[in-house]
């Protein structure tokens, strides 16, 4: 599973999921994308379920890229504790993920063969998905945050 190799402190505080992607929103390696319409907790476990549907399905044809990382830890208690005592233990990590943010991308593939291998990602994550293309791919495409402000805002 990924996670960071070390960190400066083991348990974060959950903070808010406001906001639009402001790094991460265009499609830069490769040709096509996997965009995040809605925020969410990505788990390390999704993103490599969501890898494994992706490598499957394109077999040995093209290049995947991963464009997020599990860095945030989230704790839980051990069954059957009670109330207070402290935070508990990291239990897994998660990528925060804002409306925008490209999630993986595909390079080497035909088109219907990167929508059919992200379509199959998309199913192993909970949360709003869309495909996106590079914007050097097809010079008429719109930039993936004027999409969002017509078509959430």
């Amino acid at each position: 599973m990924l996670m960071p190799k070390r960190v400066k402190f083991r348990k974060q505080h959950r903070g808010r999921r406001t906001g639009k992607a402001a790094s991460g929103n265009e499609v830069f390696y490769g040709e096509y994308g996997l965009m995040a319409l809605e925020p969410a907790w990505v788990t390390d476990r999704q993103i490599e379920a969501a890898r494994v549907a992706l490598t499957r399905h394109i077999k040995r044809g093209g290049k995947v890229w991963i464009r997020i990382f599990p860095d945030k830890p989230v704790t839980k208690k051990p069954a059957e504790t009670r109330m207070g005592s402290g935070k508990g233990n990291p239990e897994y990590w998660v990528a925060v993920v804002k409306p925008g943010r490209i999630l993986f991308e595909i390079a080497g593939v035909p088109e219907e063969t990167a929508r059919e291998a992200l379509r199959l990602a998309s199913t192993k994550l909970v949360f709003g998905i869309s495909f996106s293309l590079a914007a050097w791919w097809m010079p008429a495409l719109k930039p993936p945050w004027l999409f969002l402000q017509e078509h959430l805002l």
